[in-house]
């Protein structure tokens, strides 16, 4: 759905993330994957039409992100698939309780630098809780001044470059939408650093 005024868009991010999901799509089945701040959550339902059991979340703060949500599984005939309000750098019982993680994804998450920390904690949060999981992630580059590196540093994470021509996402046009060539889209893969002599 291309229309921003109902809370409802596909970002570009979503379209090159989902992408790499396909890509990606034998190795899903039987895979538990978390989706944060996935709004219309394009990457998730992917993931779970190809068979991962799948948990979708945004912030508890955000209720039209939460019914985006479950609207998308409802007209993707997922109507089993999990909904939790997660807000990035809360504590929070819902995340707490969340079950064993293999895959997180997050489409344009890293949008506004003010929350690059709150995502990053949440992040080395679940990763400490699911030592072998990665957190595969898409993002627009809007500023050569924004970087996580030292926040990745700080939480003991290391990021892991993946080139979209890699997974077919460098096209003009990509799910016939030729949105991804109009922006500088990236994609990393986040995991937990190694500690020496490990």
């Amino acid at each position: 759905v291309l229309d921003s005024q109902y809370g409802t868009y596909v970002w570009p991010c979503a379209v090159v993330l989902a992408q790499y999901v396909w890509a990606h799509r034998r190795s899903l089945p039987g895979q538990r994957v978390l989706e944060i701040g996935a709004g219309v959550s394009l990457p998730g339902v992917v993931a779970a039409r190809c068979g991962a059991q799948v948990i979708l979340s945004d912030s508890e703060e955000l209720p039209q992100c939460l019914q985006s949500c479950r609207s998308s599984c409802l007209m993707n005939r997922l109507p089993h698939v999990p909904v939790l309000g997660l807000t990035w750098g809360r504590v929070s019982p819902e995340l707490l309780s969340l079950a064993p993680i293999d895959i997180i994804l997050g489409s344009d998450v890293f949008f506004d630098p003010k929350d690059f920390e709150d995502i990053l904690t949440t992040i080395y949060f679940l990763l400490e809780k699911n030592p072998h999981a990665q957190f595969w992630t898409t993002y627009q580059v809007r500023s050569a001044d924004w970087s996580i590196e030292a926040l990745l540093y700080k939480w003991n994470l290391k990021s892991v470059h993946v080139p979209l021509h890699s997974f077919g996402a460098d096209k003009e046009h990509l799910a016939s939408s030729s949105m991804p060539g109009r922006h500088t889209i990236e994609m990393m893969i986040i995991s937990l650093a190694q500690s020496e002599g490990t």
